[in-house]
């Protein structure tokens, strides 16, 4: 018999006692000792915890700057935290990379869901990657509005990218953020600057007339469109198409090849009326195949002139300061919004202002001005 009398018999004599732990049937009672009383318990060996092993700044700086790839994730991870603890360390190291920074071409690109933004993107992306390019896809995933949670499946889709050494794919939680762009994509940016990526491509979840986000964080920003999408007053409707500098009509394949012309001389017409967001350039529309690789090159074509073009005339150095401007007060915001619900007074009587809102006891303006002037 086994002198331990917590372990079943057939557990040896010399095995260590403190790595066993019971594992009861689904249904079962445990008793206090850890054991069913029935005897259907099972003895399993308890996995260690491993602790991850936490990076100092200055071992994330040169991993960076390295190329190393497994070093970047771990940043990026580290920049998208919300802990207290990681905040401050994600700064530093945002700070220290910084004149490491600016180098690369920023392109966003956006449309509505099912345009092929992703095929296009990684047919993009594999094709400059065969010419040289380091190229960086900050691919942003919508979060749901009951959980929390993302699926993260743009790596999955860009399945051919992914294996390319030039490239580097990130899946982020859109968090809720206006115009589906994460909250911290400005200094993912900014890390994958460090790195070395000379190309980062920006896609987000979708496309409404209040998605301006991605304008504010780009150099260029190409819309995404399908030739069976709307009627034609959709075309001529202002809001996201005066924001870009070029349209692809995408799936200009198969039995849409007639239809994507259309399309193309309809949004090329509309283009024509509107004002250019980038001075002294003429936003263009272009068909093309993400599928079939039709005309992608193409384009491309068109925004390395635009990029020659903004960089002779100084208008990239005055974009980028105003990209700067713009994060500097979307930071802001967050930060004063944060700071004012932490406040006691807020907590105290927010409760009781939002049932009174509720009850229509009070106006929604008068309940912001209460909540304002609470000290």
């Amino acid at each position: 018999m086994n002198d331990d009398k917590n372990l079943p018999e057939w557990v040896p004599e010399n095995a260590d006692k403190s790595v066993f732990a019971t594992e009861v049937m689904p249904g079962i009672k445990a008793r206090h000792d850890g054991f069913e009383e029935s005897g259907f318990s099972k003895v399993v060996k308890r996995r260690p915890i491993v602790k991850r092993k936490s990076f100092s700044v200055a071992e994330y700086k040169d991993g960076i700057l390295s190329g190393d790839k497994t070093m970047l994730s771990r940043a990026i991870t580290l920049i998208e935290s919300n802990a207290p603890r990681h905040i401050e360390k994600a700064q530093e190291l945002v700070s220290e990379l910084l004149p490491h920074s600016g180098k690369s071409f920023r392109v966003g690109i956006t449309g509505v869901p099912g345009a092929g933004k992703s095929t296009f993107i990684e047919c993009l992306g594999t094709m400059l990657c065969k010419e040289g390019k380091k190229v960086a896809v900050l691919a942003v995933d919508p979060s749901s509005t009951i959980t929390g949670g993302s699926i993260l499946g743009d790596k999955t889709r860009m399945e051919n990218l992914s294996r390319l050494e030039n490239a580097f794919i990130r899946p982020s939680p859109s968090g809720g953020a206006l115009g589906g762009v994460a909250r911290k994509s400005r200094e993912t940016m900014l890390l994958c600057e460090a790195f070395g990526f000379d190309t980062i491509l920006i896609e987000t979840v979708g496309v409404g007339q209040s998605e301006v986000t991605v304008r504010s964080m780009s150099d260029f920003f190409l819309l995404v469109q399908l030739a069976t999408q709307g009627d034609d007053l959709q075309g001529i409707k202002k809001g996201v198409i005066e924001l870009a500098d070029a349209i692809a009509v995408n799936k200009c394949d198969g039995n849409l090849v007639e239809k994507s012309t259309l399309k193309k001389a309809e949004l090329a017409g509309v283009l024509h009326f509107l004002n250019s967001p980038t001075p002294n350039w003429s936003p263009f529309c272009e068909v093309c195949s993400a599928h079939t690789g039709f005309n992608v090159m193409e384009i491309w074509r068109r925004l390395q002139e635009f990029h020659k073009k903004m960089l002779e005339t100084g208008f990239f150095e005055i974009r980028r300061a105003h990209q700067k401007r713009e994060w500097l007060h979307s930071v802001l915001d967050d930060e004063i919004l944060r700071e004012f619900y932490s406040k006691p007074e807020v907590a105290s009587i927010l409760p009781q202002i939002e049932a009174d809102v509720e009850a229509s006891k009070m106006p929604v303006t008068a309940a912001v001005r209460k909540l304002l002037s609470a000290r």
